[in-house]
């Protein structure tokens, strides 16, 4: 398995620890979206794209996130939140994506963190417009973009 491209969309300035998006190709025929670039207490990490673990309403069935006092479906009160044993905080999100072994952890952290520190010194650079990575996992130019708002 090989990485065959790397598309790095920087956070905008004035972000708490979130630095970047990046979308990887792998073997030129498979995506991953939504891959987190994050300034930790011990550097830049890479965190892969996850989604919030949802529970069920005991009344209507329909999923609420673990936090939820009411149902957003029926508006009927929640039981609380299961506790852990031993104090643990309950896991709110599960990755979509990872790697299963920390050799294949490291290469993909090391190719996004060479593409991200290329991108943030290509900011620095007069005129830099900075890129959107698009739904199909491609970098769009600056003139393909849709509107912010």
């Amino acid at each position: 398995m090989k990485i065959t491209d790397v598309a790095i969309q920087l956070a905008p300035s004035g972000q708490d620890r979130l630095r970047g998006f990046c979308c990887i190709t792998m073997d030129g025929c498979f995506v991953i979206r939504d891959i987190k670039i994050i300034n930790g207490p011990s550097g830049l990490f890479v965190a892969m794209p996850s989604r919030k673990i949802m529970a069920s309403c005991p009344q209507c069935r329909s999923k609420n996130h673990l936090h939820a006092r009411y149902c957003n479906q029926c508006g009927s009160q929640l039981p609380g939140m299961a506790s852990t044993s031993g104090g643990d905080r309950v896991k709110m999100h599960c990755d979509v994506a990872h790697p299963i072994n920390a050799e294949c952890r490291q290469m993909i952290e090391k190719e996004i963190l060479n593409a991200f520190q290329a991108e943030a010194q290509r900011a620095q650079q007069p005129g830099y417009v900075s890129r959107q990575i698009g739904d199909g996992g491609e970098t769009l130019a600056p003139t393909e973009m849709e509107p912010q708002g």
